[in-house]
């Protein structure tokens, strides 16, 4: 390599002076060193020289070979030694300036990066130890990516792609608005004309201009300029790679007078300036833009913007006195322009007398949403937990009227004249029950007794009542998918679901109709997105209940949902309906969306996940037989812990009918209590699961440790799931959801009893 090779005439030059010192030496041993040593140099040098010439040549020669396959390359290309000198730069690359002595790549990037030297260095060492090397840099034009190889004979090929060019960058080189652009790391890359003028030329970081970083659109910056400190009101746009464009607002202060209003018209920065007494006097485009309209000539801000709670003009004038509180406001538009919102921050111009302020307008109109749907999720998460308290202290009252109401009607038989009352009693808390399962039901707790369903068979079964709820007027159309899978679900529940949107679609059509019930299977490869949901792929049963009604406006499709909102006029709707549905579909883990168009008709589309049979569990062989209580046994005791007295009575009555001996307990420290005596024999737990003080699951695990095995009966006014996990680790425990009527408790204390172990001594 030529870094290893002596220069020729250095040791040709030495060789020559030591011959000449041997040749005028007046002793002869010292002559003869003197010569030869001489001879040897000039030897070298010749070696030296031919070396030199072989390695130009073979330089040459791998010059000319890479230039052809750069010469048409259309990025930047240069080839240099290891010193970075150019050997060749290819036509896109460019003459070399003339303004510097040497060519070298240093120069040639000088233009494009703030610090060429360190880039390069880093590049070429790495180069060097793994043979290329690639970096992306972000300058005042945009991104570039410098990509370095290394070639034998100690020479690099460097090429620079541009991987974006900015053309706003050069547009800004002549804009009499001083505008920069800066780096992530507060890296100067990009100053135009105007504001060098401003700040005295190249500034290479941010912290040398501004004061009081970070920089915020729309505030009052100071900065250090050439006629010292100054206050302007700053615009920043931020860019691809992390870079940001920074503009210094016309009108702002002495060193920024100069510029008109016009020089902002094309900047991608929302600008307007405002009177004290409302009226906008100028706009740029991006403002008219984000507001929709052409002009803002002759409007007034209030015009165009709402949402402070008091008169826009108030702000402007306390801003314009400097009594409003600092920072920007959240508005939104008004007529048509509702669902946009806009943040505002108003800044004076720094002349009172002209009574003008400059805003600086940003689209939060996406914020605003997630705002919206976080404050409804909060609304109907309260909402749930009211309709879930108030649920279980109406089953609480309902299991206590339907329970001695049963109690009344095993002591009348149909022919007293009592029973037909006591019978209205017993349907009307039914219908009560009902209700609080809707309840339930909006609020995602209500008890689920899934199943598999063919929904073909449902809907057969359903059409008879839903030819008589849609009347005369309107025509009933189904619809299947001759080899519809099944679906795992509540059957009482999906037949709500469906009833109560074939009722909707009746309501939607006054003149008459038709309603549309289709089924069909559905295989999502990939999953769908619509309506902030997400619905996973997989195989789904799809169910569409279709009108020719006059359709839900936009604005209202979104509200829908809500519980207790309806379109329906007084004492024609409860709000509840559709609210109940999107419970019971999320709730048996399917997806409903709507879809609607003004005297079109609306779809609402249902989708079940398919059921999947899971294949048959292993049998372990069984064990010798347990001898256990018959069903037929009455001798049982029972400990029945329930806070709630009527409940508590009701029970207790049913299950001494049966024959059991019941001991009461009003809560789990009395139960607890009762239990310490070890000579009580007891068979079964009856307890409440929300209660004052200790908690049924949680008293029924200490009992446990000194009574295993015992079986457990859980009572409860709230769904199931809401104590779910605490059961699963009571072992033979069951869930009696409240309402529950007579028959229900005897018949589920009777299943539990079978589990208790048959008595082989003595019976007390």
């Amino acid at each position: 390599m030529f870094g290893q090779v002596p220069r020729p005439r250095l040791v040709a030059g030495l060789g020559i002076i030591a011959i000449t010192l041997g040749l005028v030496s007046r002793t002869p041993l010292w002559g003869i060193a003197f010569m030869t040593a001489g001879a040897l140099l000039c030897a070298l040098a010749v070696i030296a020289a031919a070396g030199l010439w072989h390695w130009r040549v073979k330089r040459e020669g791998i010059v000319a070979s890479v230039a052809q396959l750069l010469d048409q390359d259309t990025a930047a290309c240069f080839v240099a030694d290891a010193e970075g000198e150019v050997l060749y730069r290819n036509a896109a690359a460019g003459p070399p300036p003339a303004d510097h002595p040497g060519d070298t790549v240093a120069v040639a990037f000088n233009g494009l990066l703030a610090n060429p030297g360190a880039v390069l260095f880093r590049l070429q060492s790495r180069a060097l130890a793994e043979g290329h090397a690639r970096e992306d840099v972000v300058t005042r034009n945009g991104h570039l990516r410098l990509s370095v190889h290394r070639m034998r004979a100690n020479a690099f090929v460097w090429r620079a792609d541009d991987m974006g060019e900015r053309p706003q960058a050069r547009s800004t080189e002549g804009m009499t608005l001083p505008m920069l652009t800066a780096g992530p790391s507060g890296t100067v890359l990009f100053m135009n004309e105007a504001s060098r003028r401003l700040f005295g030329g190249r500034i290479k970081s941010l912290d040398r201009i501004f004061r009081d970083l970070p920089l915020e659109s729309g505030r009052l910056h100071r900065m250090d300029t050439v006629d010292g400190l100054r206050e302007a009101i700053i615009a920043v746009v931020a860019g691809a790679g992390g870079r940001s464009e920074i503009y210094v607002l016309p009108g702002t202060g002495p060193a920024t007078a100069a510029p008109s209003w016009d020089a902002i018209e094309d900047l991608p920065v929302p600008l307007m300036r405002i009177a004290v007494t409302g009226e906008i006097l100028g706009s740029n485009q991006e403002a008219r833009s984000l507001l929709s309209v052409a002009s803002t000539d002759g409007a007034r801000l209030s015009d165009l913007l709402e949402g402070l709670g008091r008169p826009i003009i108030d702000w402007l004038r306390e801003t314009a006195t400097g009594q409003a509180l600092p920072g920007p406001q959240f508005l939104r538009g008004t007529g048509d322009r509702q669902e946009t919102f806009v943040r505002l921050a108003l800044n004076r111009t720094g002349r009172p007398a002209d009574g003008q302020l400059i805003g600086v307008l940003s689209d939060v109109t996406e914020l605003k949403s997630l705002e919206a749907q976080f404050v409804q999720s909060q609304k109907m998460q309260a909402i749930g937990q009211l309709a879930g308290g108030v649920a279980h202290d109406f089953n609480n009252l309902l299991t206590a009227i339907s329970g001695h109401c049963d109690l009344l009607l095993l002591r009348h038989d149909q022919g007293d004249q009592d029973y037909a009352d006591l019978v209205q009693i017993h349907q009307n808390s039914n219908r009560a029950a009902s209700l609080v399962s809707q309840l339930l039901a909006f609020s995602r707790k209500q008890n689920l007794r899934p199943e598999l369903l063919d929904l073909r068979d449902t809907l057969a079964d359903l059409t008879h009542l839903l030819n008589r709820l849609v009347g005369e007027r309107v025509r009933l159309v189904l619809n299947h998918d001759p080899e519809l899978q099944s679906i795992r679900a509540d059957k009482r529940q999906l037949e709500q679901v469906i009833m109560n949107l074939v009722v909707n679609a009746r309501d939607a059509m006054p003149e008459g109709g038709e309603i549309l019930v289709e089924t069909r299977n559905l295989e999502l490869k990939k999953p769908l997105e619509r309506d902030n949901a997400t619905v996973p792929a997989g195989q789904y049963i799809e169910v569409d209940v279709t009108d020719q009604g006059h359709g839900i406006a936009p604005d209202k499709l979104k509200k829908i949902w809500e519980p207790f909102y309806t379109t329906k006029r007084n004492a024609e709707g409860t709000g509840l309906g559709l609210s109940t549905a999107n419970g019971i579909v999320k709730q048996t883990g399917g997806y409903i969306f709507v879809d609607s168009e003004i005297d079109r008709g609306t779809t609402f589309r249902l989708y079940f996940p398919a059921f999947q049979a899971l294949p048959e569990p292993v049998t372990q062989p069984a064990g010798p037989p347990v001898q256990r209580r018959g069903s037929g046994a009455v001798d049982g005791v029972i400990l029945l812990v329930e806070d709630e007295a009527p409940v508590r009575a009701f029970a207790s009555r049913a299950l001494r009918l049966r024959g059991y001996t019941v001991l009461e307990a009003d809560c789990a420290e009395t139960a607890l209590e009762m239990l310490a005596d070890p000579e009580l024999a007891v068979d079964l737990f009856v307890t409440d699961v929300i209660m004052p003080g200790i908690d049924g699951p949680t008293w029924v695990g200490d009992a446990l440790a000194d009574r295993p095995g015992t079986p457990v009966v859980f009572v409860s006014g709230y769904a199931e799931d809401a104590f779910g996990e605490k059961q699963l680790r009571i072992p033979n425990s069951v869930f009696l959801a409240k309402p529950f009527s007579l028959s229900d408790l005897t018949a589920t204390v009777e299943k539990q009893m079978e589990l208790v172990p048959a008595r082989t001594g003595p019976q007390e």
